[in-house]
């Protein structure tokens, strides 16, 4: 891997469970970092001269404010840039969103606003006005993300159609259970690639609060409570790791052929018959299609 980027899973908790979320974030799901998590994870991340940004998302990192506010100070100071995601629920009013951007100033170098239908009634939610007002009058960098409908999301016969600004939903998480049957389907065994990330120079990862360095959500490389993240980083092969070898020879159509698993006709997009070929494959790879958050499964 040649890091630039290590994405923090602050928490899997959100006020929201939007269909679309790769995480399957919820108020139900658990999962923290806490400071001494941050710093350990900081810390190593530091050991890896590559890494330059550390994000922290979610669920919604505002959930846990103070010690994302910590975080991003001690990481500041350790000399990366940093970013933040979040669906602005608490930009309640121009005011509010002033007095929870206020400590961020001169601090983030990047703040994400989530705006779609699947968080709000309305592609561009009040909040998201509140937040991206007062973020621009604390000179903070400030952009929009928003995802497309299922209907649009068609990579094949909408691109270049999507709305300015809107990306396409990927069908894995909680998407697979909830967009796909509003999707168009191709056959199984057109998807030949991974469309999404680089799985061999592995520029970015999620970290998430139990330690797991993931490649893609759900796939672990590793865990850097049990090794640092620059060994992992060093003993990363590709090639030969269990399922992102597959991907890398034939995506998921190939991943579905290496193992023999039943499969359907036709899928959505590339995720997700990747997404339910680990699901098949989770008791196989328990260590490696992990953890239980990124598959649906909330303790009760």
């Amino acid at each position: 891997m040649k890091l630039t980027g290590v994405h923090f899973l602050l928490t899997y908790q959100c006020n929201f469970e939007c269909d679309h979320c790769f995480v399957w974030g919820s108020p139900w799901q658990c999962g923290v970092m806490t400071l001494r998590d941050i710093r350990t994870i900081l810390k190593q991340a530091q050991g890896v001269p590559s890494v330059k940004s550390i994000y922290f998302e979610g669920g919604e990192p505002f959930l846990y404010y103070a010690t994302m506010l910590r975080g991003i100070k001690e990481a500041v100071q350790a000399g990366f840039q940093v970013g933040i995601v979040t669906n602005t629920y608490w930009a309640t009013d121009f005011d509010d969103a002033l007095e929870w951007l206020q400590p961020l100033a001169g601090l983030v170098d990047d703040l994400s606003l989530s705006s779609d239908l699947y968080h709000w009634d309305e592609k561009v939610s009040q909040q998201v006005k509140n937040a991206r007002r007062a973020a621009e009058q604390l000179k903070i960098p400030v952009g929009t993300i928003s995802i497309a409908e299922p209907e649009l999301s068609d990579a094949r016969a909408s691109m270049g159609k999507l709305p300015e600004g809107e990306s396409g939903v990927m069908f894995r998480g909680r998407a697979y259970e909830k967009l796909v049957a509003r999707a168009t389907k191709h056959a199984w065994d057109s998807f030949t690639e991974c469309p999404h990330e680089d799985l061999v120079e592995v520029g970015r990862i999620h970290l998430d609060p139990l330690g797991y360095v993931h490649v893609c959500q759900g796939i672990s490389a590793g865990n850097v409570f049990q090794t640092p993240l620059a060994e992992i980083c060093a003993q990363y092969q590709p090639e030969s790791h269990p399922i992102i070898g597959p991907l890398l020879e034939g995506g998921p159509a190939e991943l579905v052929r290496e193992y023999g698993l039943e499969h359907a006709e036709v899928y959505a997009d590339a995720c997700h018959l990747c997404f339910e070929a680990r699901l098949k494959l989770r008791p196989r790879f328990p260590e490696i299609l992990t953890p239980d958050q990124m598959y649906g499964v909330v303790e009760g």
